[in-house]
Parts: structure tokens; sequence; C-alpha cells
């Protein structure tokens, strides 16, 4: 029986890890042994960027909801602490949202959770 070498099921393989190399300064973008090091670990923090960039934004959107509490009177604590009460349900998203676009909205917010804290 004939012998079939590797030669293409190899050379596809490699080709995949470097087309994920491109871009890459040096022997990471050319070299395969040097490139799937690369890749493999630009693959990991990508990975762990996209979880850290979902942490980043809530500090974002706190920061944002404690500064226009400040503004009206409240602790960030507070504020969210007050909402609670009062059996408002907004996230953070849509309350950084309307801190920084809808201020009378959330002066409005602000004095119902007021109401409920004190």
């Amino acid at each position: 029986m004939a012998r079939i070498k590797g030669g293409m099921n190899a050379r596809r393989k490699h080709n995949r890890v470097l087309k994920l190399a491109k871009g890459y300064r040096g022997a990471r973008s050319n070299q395969y042994r040097v490139a799937k090091q690369s890749v493999m670990r630009a693959l990991a923090t990508s990975f762990a960027g996209r979880k850290e960039k979902k942490r980043e934004y809530r500090r974002l959107w706190i920061a944002r909801i404690n500064a226009a509490a400040r503004i009206n009177g409240l602790s960030y604590s507070k504020f969210m602490y007050g909402l609670k009460q009062a059996d408002i349900e907004l996230n953070r998203k849509v309350l950084a949202d309307l801190a920084v676009n809808d201020a009378e909205g959330f002066a409005e917010l602000a004095e119902i959770a007021k109401s409920k804290v004190s």
C-alpha cells in the first residue's frame, strides 16, 4: 500500500494559524512555531478582554450615576436603595444614560428615591 504523507494537512493547519497572526511584527507573523504561541496568547487575552470590557462599562455607569445623584443630594448607595424601595427597576446602563442626557428625569427619580429613603 502506498504511503500518503501529511503535507497538505500540515500546510492547512499552518496557514490557518499564520492567517490569524497576520499583522504581528517580526517572526510572529511568518514562523509557524512563534506565530502559534502568539495566536494562542492573543485568543486567551481577547477572551479576558471581553469580560473586562463589561466590568469597565459598569464602573463608568456607576461613576456617572453617583455624580448625578450627588448633584441631587444623595449618595449612590442611598439612591439605588431608594429606587429599590420604590420598586423602580432600571438598570445602571439606563440610569447612567438618564443622568447624562435627561437631568430633569433623573432629578425626578432622585426625589422619589429620597422620599423612600427618609
